[in-house]
């Protein structure tokens, strides 16, 4: 049993207040009347958010919505299919370049191991460099976070992009390939890299040091001009960041749950939630200055159809530093 937290009961006076105030709206909103369906991948963000219990109390429903990555989370977004979506920087920027209406309104800052290039256990490659010539898989789609890596890892390396194929498959179909010896190399992200990597796959290189390591929690477009679901999603986002420190402080709480949501062993729910973020807080200046450098040259490179204003599908004022 999680024993109960006591940052609950201040949050849920947090959400009363947002009756009288919330987006300063012209009536005072209902959250009781409130629905949001909150988009996930892998249930990353759920196991993390029913370790901590922070949703318990919250003053409207809820249900979540998961998806094996950012492509088909953010295609479901595009139909309005749900409110929110948790995701790296570049599927964001992938997704505002191919027309998703979505605001970024909070930042994760993550860690750069949870994201990686794999090999069989056996194979002969023995560095990124080896790689020349060879067929990379990428999870999930183009865009990816993988793909990022996995560009600057062969810039690293002193290899072109067009050293290697890629290949684009989503993680649970690329995960069964690769246990079966079909797939060579592997650009994927946890929890696929983390139980591979528990199963035996080696690793050639991580994130560490060559990626923002930031992803961000999405707002639908739809969803924050209505003034109720704008009101329960700023809470919401802020029950988030609580979460995110809550594990930071519990982490053997946090990979306990984590292992009995998805079913994975505890050894390898620890690795996976021990590198999973370091905190979620409001969107700075910074974090949109970085994330429009790889905007431009994954458009400089046509990974992006459109060229992407990060500051324009920001909206900072959702959740604020006075709000957290």
């Amino acid at each position: 049993m999680i024993p109960k937290k006591p940052f609950r009961g201040a949050l849920a006076a947090a959400a009363l207040l947002l009756f009288g105030h919330a987006a300063q709206a012209a009536e005072p909103v209902d959250l009781s009347q409130v629905t949001l369906v909150l988009g996930d991948q892998a249930r990353n963000l759920r196991s993390l958010v029913e370790a901590a219990g922070v949703l318990e109390d919250a003053p409207y429903a809820y249900r979540w919505a998961s998806f094996q990555g950012a492509a088909p989370l953010f295609e479901a977004q595009r139909a309005g299919a749900v409110d929110t979506s948790y995701a790296g920087d570049l599927p964001v920027l992938a997704a505002a370049a191919g027309g998703v209406p979505l605001k970024i309104v909070a930042t994760n800052v993550g860690q750069g191991a949870s994201n990686g290039l794999l090999v069989q256990p056996g194979s002969p490659l023995q560095r990124v460099a080896d790689l020349k010539g060879k067929t990379v898989v990428v999870s999930s789609a183009k865009g990816s976070i993988s793909q990022h890596l996995l560009y600057a890892a062969l810039e690293e390396a002193g290899l072109q992009r067009d050293d290697v194929t890629l290949k684009f498959v989503l993680p649970t179909d690329a995960s069964a390939a690769f246990n079966s010896g079909q797939i060579e190399s592997w650009a994927v992200f946890d929890p696929y890299l983390g139980t591979a990597e528990r199963n035996g796959a080696r690793l050639l290189r991580n994130g560490e040091g060559l990626t923002s390591s930031l992803s961000f929690v999405t707002a639908t477009e739809s969803s924050l001009a209505d003034p109720a679901k704008r009101a329960a999603i700023a809470d919401v986002v802020r029950r988030f960041a609580k979460a995110r420190q809550w594990a930071l402080e519990h982490p053997q709480e946090y990979a306990k749950v984590y292992a009995e949501l998805t079913r994975l062993p505890l050894e390898t729910a620890a690795l996976i939630t021990g590198r999973s973020s370091k905190g979620l807080r409001p969107v700075r200046d910074a974090d949109l200055d970085t994330v429009q450098k790889v905007a431009d040259l994954f458009h400089e490179v046509k990974v992006l159809p459109q060229p992407v204003d990060v500051r324009a599908i920001a909206d900072p004022s959702l959740f604020t530093e006075e709000a957290r």
